[in-house]
């Protein structure tokens, strides 16, 4: 969901100290890192099943490659720390 919305539903403004990942987890929203590794995961199995109906070996350079990714997330939320 929007971190818009969920702002508006809260009642919070931009302007009021409030972090959205607590906004996020107060509604119960799944951060979005884990919602990216789940379409990968998804899609790797995609890949995997394709491959044993092949019959091919799962240690494809593409399996092994996402496999091995991970997602970044940024450390700060953005905000210019002299409007604080």
């Amino acid at each position: 969901m929007e971190t818009k919305m969920l702002r508006w539903t809260a009642g919070v403004t931009r302007i009021d100290p409030i972090r959205n990942d607590a906004i996020r987890q107060k509604f119960g929203v799944a951060p979005i890192a884990d919602k990216v590794r789940e379409a990968r995961l998804r899609c790797l199995s995609v890949f995997t099943y394709i491959e044993r109906q092949l019959g091919r070996a799962i240690n494809s350079p593409k399996i092994r490659k996402a496999l091995r990714s991970s997602v970044q997330v940024p450390r700060d939320d953005g905000r210019d720390s002299m409007l604080l």
